[in-house]
């Protein structure tokens, strides 16, 4: 481990002193310390370490995007699904990474695409569409390989990935995916009526979302980025051709993760 990037929010005074921390353990066990802003990412980087929660780390993975480099969080936030060290770990995240005790995971990634666009959108998370402004319902209809599924009046949908299965669709009452699963869920937003539940399909699936509704607009989300639409623009969701890595270290897995989190079995 020879160049270590730090990436944190602008203007989070909460994730500074982390930073400082860090920046001086890593560079006392000899490892180059940049920081990742908004331009071109430093050269021979072999780390990135996100400081902030986990939608700090969501903004990193964009701004790497399919570069291959590693990713690890560091927690000053809340529950801090996607993170792998809290704020007692300086040290101890310092030691790991410089005798290469951690591992790598893949994650899936979704490929987002709206029709009369060639613009592409990658999300980590999820990527759902969403009423506008008015409460007015939104109907959704679902195709999958070009074969309809289902129309959902409701307030939206969400199409996760597996680890975007504990983030939004896990609070619409969406399963639990682990991360290895190879599948995306479905998971309709306050449905209107209750017989539409989430679905699960294999990730090489190809998604087509239709929408209408009486409202001009609805919006579009990837990840934590939203972007207001047309009415009756179609939305494409496959998979990405490029994964995120993230790093955990050797003590931690999926599962104790949700134990921690979510205060299984306590």
């Amino acid at each position: 481990m020879k160049t270590v990037a730090l990436y944190q929010r602008q203007a989070d005074p909460q994730s500074q002193p982390y930073v400082l921390q860090l920046e001086e353990a890593l560079t006392r066990q000899g490892v180059t310390v940049c920081s990742l802003g908004d331009g071109a990412l430093p050269p021979n980087l072999d780390l990135v370490i996100s400081i902030g929660g986990d939608g700090t780390l969501l903004g990193a993975t964009h701004h790497i995007g399919g570069a291959g480099i590693p990713i690890l969080g560091f927690n000053v936030g809340h529950l801090g699904f996607l993170t792998t060290a809290g704020r007692d770990d300086v040290q101890r995240v310092a030691d790991n990474l410089v005798s290469d005790r951690f591992r790598v995971e893949e994650r899936t990634l979704l490929d987002v695409c709206c029709s009369g666009s060639t613009t592409h959108a990658y999300a980590l998370n999820e990527a759902y569409v969403q009423r506008g402004e008015q409460p007015t319902l939104l109907h959704t209809s679902l195709y999958v390989d070009e074969e309809y599924v289902a129309t959902y009046p409701a307030d939206g949908l969400i199409v996760a990935t597996p680890t975007g299965s504990t983030a939004y669709s896990l609070g619409c009452g969406g399963p639990i995916l682990t991360p290895t699963s190879g599948c995306f869920v479905i998971t309709p937003i306050a449905a209107h009526t209750l017989t539409l539940r989430p679905i699960i399909v294999p990730d090489n699936a190809r998604l087509r979302l239709t929408t209408a509704s009486r409202q001009p607009r609805f919006s579009l989300g990837v990840d934590s980025q939203s972007q207001s639409l047309p009415v009756g623009t179609e939305i494409e969701v496959r998979r990405a051709p490029f994964t995120i890595k993230l790093v955990r270290l050797l003590d931690q897995s999926f599962f104790t993760a949700m134990r921690e989190k979510l205060s299984w079995g306590k």
